[in-house]
Formats: structure tokens, C-alpha cells, sequence
């Protein structure tokens, strides 16, 4: 089985399926492959739970997925609520419309922490950053949501100094994952975890709740872990002989939803003056439809085989060319020396040696 993975998919621009014409043929060899979209799709939701802004997609454009070959989205996300329940519900019946199966998202948390199964592949999705009130309830509609808490230590004793910065998951939240991917265990031949997790927009850093939640999925029974939300490339991990994509990136993510213009000027405005001061870059002005860390262009589709249970891990380097478009294996040298680096400089020992038309992961 050839299995690919994609990162965050925001289709907010029109002809949306021109940005998967340079990948199409490649995802649609797969035998499946899987992505996040990150905004709800709706035309008939209102604001209701928002950390930045991000507009609700149209309805219509989530055909472009299924027309690429996509048929699992995972919807746990920090924007999923941001249209309120009739966006979840909405995003979900037109995937599901699509023959796109969806985990991660539901009208309340059993839909939510159900996972899609395709094929023998079992999939889970879970939310672990932005506002509480995205998170699905027992009586919500929402995101599977994990709690992780964050501890901050005084270098020395100066009041108002730095800060060494600690975070862990709840036992809590380690029991609820430990027991979905358990019970998802036994009735797939294949199970794939992803979290929406880590600092956006920063390069490399990969925080220790991260690695804690990559390797406790792992422990249980998982086969391959990605991460998204970054909407930037992580470093990969081996751990146990399975693969931990601790962040996809950007697949296809375009939208003007952040580049500031008409009645929402001031407010973007704003939110761009506070993204320098949190995460110090700014978009290509001659991109903007793309309002994000000019290394973010770096991206990859995750490319695993899986033969007996072993899982054979690997990736395709891809650019984002200048019309927003992910393209397989273009500066294949320049993507693919990214990811060594920032892999290296998170601290995994992991080896990357060419394979046909992907790069090969393993541990070091």
C-alpha cells in the first residue's frame, strides 16, 4: 500500500483545482492519500470562535480535493468552529458528499473522536492548539480536542526575565488518545495519527508535548504520525521504527483571508503588525494570496509504503511555485536540505537517502 499525506489545505481562491494540477497525477497513483483542511465550509455559518481571521471556504471548493484523489480529511483544527456548528456540519456532509472521508470533527465528541477508515487504514485527528470554545462536548459541535499545559520557569531570579519554557500533555488527554488509538488498533491493518500542534509560523522548534504525543501514539499502536497548524515544515522523527512528520507544512493554502484590504483593513492591519512581533517575517508582497513564511515554500507530501506491517517511510520534496501551486519534486537538492537541517536541529537522529522518485527516512 502507498500511502501519502498532505498538510494544511485552505482553498480560498478561485479554480481552486489548478492548484493540485502539478501533484494530481502523482496523488492520484496513490492507493490513498490524506490531508487537513483547515477552515470550515459553509455558506450559511456565522462568525462565532476566531483566533485570527480566517473566513469560512466555499462549499463548492472541497471538490477539488476528491478530483485530486483525496479521500480522507482530518478536520481537527483551532478553525473548525470558526463558523460555529452549522460549519462543522456543513464541511463534514459535503466531504462525506465528496466519498471524502472525515475524522477529527463531529456535532458532538463521539462523532468527533471517531476515526475514518478506509481500506484496512484507520485514521485519527486531534485538535491541540488555539480557542477552548472550538472543542467538541458530549452537546457541541467541534474538534477533538487534547489538553497540554504549559509551565513557565524562571532562568534566574530576576522578575520579568526569560523564561524556559515547559509543556505536557494531561494524563487525561494521554488516556483518551491511548484509548481511541487501542481500540482503533485492533480493527484496521494500518493507523494513522494527526495532531494540529506546535508554534506557527517558527522554524524547527518542535516543543516537548509534541514529541511526547508522537511517541505515545507510537506506543499504542500507531503506525505513521503527522503533524499540522505550523504552516511550516517540522523535522522528522523515527521513533521505533515508525515514522513522526512533526509538521507537513503547506499543501495547497491560498487566500487573501490575511493580506489587509477593503472594510477589514484595520483589523488585519493589526493582526499583520502582531504577527512580525510573535513570529518575525513577512509575506512576499508579490504573493498575496500566500501570507506565509517565505520558508514555508519548502513542503513535502509524506510517502509511506506499508508491506506486512512494516511501515517504509519517506517523502516527496515539493515547492510552492509562485501562483501558490505545490509542485512535486521541483529544487528537489534545495527542499530536500531543508528538511535534514531542521530535522538536525530539533534534535532527531534521523537518516534521509535518495529513493527512486521520494527520499527515504530512517533512524540514525
Amino acid at each position: 500500500m502507498r500511502l501519502l499525506l498532505l498538510g494544511d489545505l485552505i482553498l480560498d481562491e478561485p479554480d481552486p483545482d489548478s492548484f493540485f494540477d502539478p501533484s494530481r497525477e502523482l496523488l492520484r497513483a496513490a492507493d490513498l492519500v490524506i490531508g487537513q483542511v483547515e477552515v470550515p465550509h459553509t455558506s450559511r455559518g456565522a462568525p462565532s470562535s476566531v483566533d485570527i481571521p480566517a473566513p469560512p471556504g466555499d462549499p463548492g471548493h472541497l471538490g477539488a480535493l476528491a478530483r485530486a484523489g483525496i479521500g480522507v480529511a482530518t478536520l481537527a483544527g483551532n478553525h473548525l468552529f470558526d463558523s460555529g456548528p452549522n460549519g462543522v456540519e456543513d464541511t463534514i456532509a459535503a466531504l462525506r458528499e465528496l466519498g471524502i472521508e472525515t475524522a477529527g470533527a463531529g456535532m458532538n465528541l463521539e462523532e468527533a473522536r471517531r476515526p475514518a477508515e478506509v481500506g484496512g487504514v484507520g485514521v485519527l485527528s486531534y485538535n491541540c492548539v488555539g480557542p477552548r470554545e472550538s472543542r467538541a462536548t458530549t452537546r457541541k459541535a467541534g474538534a477533538a480536542a487534547l489538553d497540554v499545559l504549559t509551565h513557565y520557569e524562571l532562568d534566574y531570579a530576576g522578575p520579568g526575565g526569560p523564561p524556559r519554557v515547559y509543556t505536557f500533555v494531561t494524563p487525561e488527554s494521554l488516556d483518551a488518545l491511548r484509548a481511541d488509538v487501542l481500540a482503533l488498533r485492533g480493527s484496521v491493518d494500518v493507523v494513522v495519527v494527526a495532531f494540529h500542534k506546535g508554534i506557527g509560523h517558527v522554524p524547527v522548534t518542535v516543543h516537548a508535548y509534541e514529541r511526547e504525543l508522537g511517541r505515545t501514539a507510537i506506543d499504542c499502536g500507531a503506525d505513521i504520525v503527522v503533524g499540522h497548524h505550523a504552516h511550516i515544515l517540522r523535522g522528522i522523527e523515527v521513533y521505533r521504527g515508525k515514522p513522526v512528520f512533526h509538521g507537513l507544512g503547506n499543501f495547497v493554502a491560498v487566500t487573501h483571508a490575511l493580506t489587509p484590504s477593503g472594510a477589514s483593513a484595520d483589523e488585519l492591519a493589526a493582526w499583520s503588525r502582531r504577527r512580525r512581533e510573535l513570529f518575525g517575517f513577512e509575506p512576499d508582497p508579490a504573493m498575496p494570496f500566500y501570507p506565509f513564511h517565505p520558508e514555508s515554500r519548502n513542503t513535502m507530501i509524506s510517502d509511506c509504503r506499508i508491506d506486512g506491517g512494516a511501515v517504509d517511510a519517506g517523502f516527496v520534496p515539493c515547492w510552492i511555485d509562485d501562483a501558490g501551486r505545490p509542485v512535486p519534486f521541483e529544487r528537489r537538492d534545495q527542499v530536500t536540505a531543508y528538511v535534514e537541517r531542521i530535522t538536525a536541529e530539533a534534535g532527531f537522529d534521523t537518516r534521509f537517502r535518495p529513493d527512486g522518485d521520494r527520499v527515504a527516512v530512517a533512524a540514525g
